[in-house]
């Protein structure tokens, strides 16, 4: 008897694009973590629109004045619901957290182990702190997973790098 794989959740994120028109291209380092932060999010994740049974749902991050647009689709494009997040809440933690892993970097080359490790717990911390702040800013909107929120910080991190 082959082996059956196991079904996949419906409260998933399936698919998640950037709206180019608002999000510009960046250069190719930043690109690449774009696409990775956004291919961690698809590979493993839990995403549930509040008030909504359906899924799997595909994800359309933009910008819309100085806001985080999510625009939520079943997996077929049905659309599911549009949210706007202030991104100021965000503002000094992923200042810190930029300013905590260009820390992180230097150190790899000059630091010893244990002040490299001091300084990667700083930016884990920061990393948990501006998921929780997601998790609680998405919490009527969309249910999702501690992991899922830190994938999408990360991929939020992404979108604001220069490189």
């Amino acid at each position: 008897m082959p082996n059956a794989s196991p079904a996949k959740p419906r409260t998933r994120l399936v698919a998640v694009d950037i709206d180019e028109a608002s999000i510009a291209r960046a250069s190719a380092d930043v690109e690449h973590e774009r696409a990775t932060a956004i291919w961690d999010l698809i590979e493993d994740n839990s995403f549930a629109p509040v008030g909504h049974d359906g899924g799997p749902y595909r994800l359309r991050l933009g910008l819309v004045e100085n806001r985080m647009a999510f625009e939520i689709k079943e997996e077929d494009g049905t659309p599911v619901a549009a949210h706007l997040l202030s991104l100021t809440p965000f503002r000094k933690i992923v200042k810190d957290y930029f300013f905590v892993c260009e820390s992180y970097f230097a150190a790899i080359r000059t630091a010893t182990p244990s002040q490299i490790e001091a300084i990667d717990m700083g930016r884990r911390g920061l990393h948990n702190d501006g998921s929780q702040v997601l998790m609680d800013r998405l919490t009527d909107k969309v249910r999702v997973d501690f992991d899922t929120a830190r994938r999408l910080f990360t991929l939020i991190c992404a979108l604001h790098w220069k490189g």
